[in-house]
């Protein structure tokens, strides 16, 4: 017979290491937990922001508000307003604070894929940072409540499509009419029967043409001999351009003689001047004899007076020739 297997030994201290392995184990759990509240933020200092917005389809507890793309703050709680308003409570953590001022905009946008998303946009960096405890308003954007109206534009637009191509349209009209104008230009009688209807006759067009034909030569005769009269060697145009020159030959004697003329009067002019000049002087000197004729008389008469000399006064008168 084979002897009885041997019993192993008893671990020493069991009790213990299990407690201790509890221990450790409860360590580890509990350092997940610190670690896990750690990065999502709970023990780092926060400031309140509070959203309102008419509808809070979208928004869950735990989305991000982003700014630029970059997550700045999270949503802790949503909840109903006495006014019948979601309030969306978000904390933004103190580092990123610096990125809300007084004049951000915050937005909501629903999106047809995926879930809703809120924005935070800050057009200018340098206005007062946004205070703990503020409340703005959100602008929403709902891709999906534009549908109806999508929806509308594309039955309105399958609707007219529809008309436009029906039997009686317009267009269809139109093309029968463009099918007709192709099938008479590819006919027997090419474009002219297309212009001139079914009634064309070939022999009245080709009379029509001859005698078009003829009229052209005939106007051209008619230019040749225009030409010939007018520019030709015994034409009106080389006796004008003689008589032009016979002018032009008069009128350069004629200025000649207007310039002579000009020389005679302007001599003229000062003959005049110097007679002008000599009367003057005549009537000066005629004035000045005048007086000097009646002082002669005057003295022969003082002397004839005191010295009479004469018996007949007449002898002794002056005459003055």
């Amino acid at each position: 017979m084979d002897p009885a297997p041997s019993t192993p030994p008893p671990v020493r201290h069991l009790e213990l290491k299990a407690a201790a392995l509890l221990l450790l184990l409860a360590a580890l759990v509990a350092g997940a937990a610190l670690y896990l509240m750690y990065a999502r933020g709970v023990f780092e200092a926060t400031q309140r922001l509070v959203l309102l917005v008419d509808d809070s389809d979208g928004v869950r507890v735990g989305m991000d508000l982003t700014f630029s793309g970059f997550p700045i703050g999270r949503v802790q709680r949503v909840e109903l307003s006495p006014e019948g308003t979601a309030r969306i409570l978000v904390d933004v953590p103190k580092k990123d604070a610096h990125w809300l001022r007084e004049t951000s905009m915050f937005t909501l946008v629903r999106s047809l894929v995926g879930g809703a998303s809120l924005r935070a946009y800050s057009g200018v960096l340098t206005d007062p940072p946004l205070p703990d405890g503020a409340e703005r308003k959100v602008l929403v954007g709902d891709t999906a409540a534009q549908l109806p109206v999508l929806l509308a534009s594309a039955q309105e637009l399958i609707a007219n499509l529809n008309r436009l191509t029906a039997q009686d349209s317009a267009l269809a009209t139109t093309l029968a009419n463009l099918q007709t104008l192709t099938e008479k230009l590819n006919g027997p009688q090419g474009a002219a029967g297309a212009l001139l209807g079914k009634d064309l006759d070939p022999k009245k067009i080709a009379g029509t043409v001859d005698r078009l034909n003829a009229l052209l030569a005939r106007l051209d005769g008619m230019a040749a001999k225009a030409d010939a009269q007018v520019l030709g060697p015994d034409g009106l145009l080389p006796e004008t351009r003689a008589a032009v020159v016979q002018l032009q030959a008069v009128l350069a004697d004629a200025r000649g003689t207007l310039k002579k003329v000009d020389t005679l009067l302007a001599e003229a002019q000062a003959v005049a001047g110097n007679v002008r000049e000599g009367t003057t002087d005549l009537g000066a000197l005629r004035r000045e004899v005048d007086a000097t004729v009646r002082k002669v008389e005057s003295m022969v008469d003082d002397v004839n007076r005191k010295w009479p000399f004469a018996k007949d006064a007449k002898e002794s008168e002056l005459k003055l020739k």
